[in-house]
């Protein structure tokens, strides 16, 4: 039975703070495609999964965010959207 390096899951790529959701999700997509259809050594599917959580998690704090900015959103009198400032959390 070989032996699996111990640096094995730490292959991934660093984080990538600046990424755009619309390239992380591309990025999760084309992992997908790789994972189902290439027949991939399990080090490198373990590498692909985990990279692809990363980019998963990356993906849903984005879109988090981005609806926390529109329950933000409201109109002014004059009809401009802005930001409304968020309540503070009752204990």
């Amino acid at each position: 039975m070989p032996s699996i390096p111990k640096n094995a899951a730490t292959n991934a790529p660093a984080k990538e703070p600046n990424v755009s959701f619309e390239d992380a999700l591309k990025k999760l997509e084309s992992i997908v495609e790789a994972m189902e259809s290439a027949d991939l050594p399990l080090e490198s599917l373990l590498a692909k999964y985990e990279e692809g959580t990363r980019l998963a998690r990356m993906c849903q704090d984005k879109l988090g965010e981005a609806e926390l900015k529109i329950q933000q959103l409201e109109k002014t009198s004059s009809g401009e959207l802005k930001l409304k400032p968020l309540p503070a959390a009752v204990e």
